[in-house]
């Protein structure tokens, strides 16, 4: 047998098996975690600017100003994700699920 082969049985078998099972359970738990809490992330951003734009008088220049600005400095902090565009699409889930149940009862995802 060579210095690095590990002879396995089957009860190492059946331990293995078991570990993994607990971290694929645990792989998934924590994705789904992380999705949660990105969409929730996401609709308070989207809230905020809705909120924010309400308060010029020159909504319409501004909005476009705090979108783009948004976009710009997410974007040198945290990667990609945050283009113009979807700054405008998180603004626009929040217009969407504002209305009417609660924050965990809307979000209440499967992936």
């Amino acid at each position: 047998m060579a210095k690095h082969e590990i002879k396995t049985s089957d009860m190492n078998n059946d331990i293995f098996s078991q570990a993994e099972d607990i971290l694929n359970r645990a792989k998934t738990v924590v994705i789904a975690t992380v999705n949660k809490e990105m969409v929730h992330a996401y609709y308070k951003i989207g809230e905020m600017i809705v909120f924010e734009e309400q308060k010029g008088e020159l909504r319409a220049e501004y909005g476009q100003y705090l979108v783009k600005e948004l976009s710009e400095r997410l974007t040198l902090k945290f990667g990609k994700g945050f283009s113009v565009t979807n700054i405008k699409q998180m603004r626009t889930f929040f217009l969407t699920y504002s209305k009417g149940q609660t924050l965990s009862d809307q979000f209440n995802l499967s992936w």
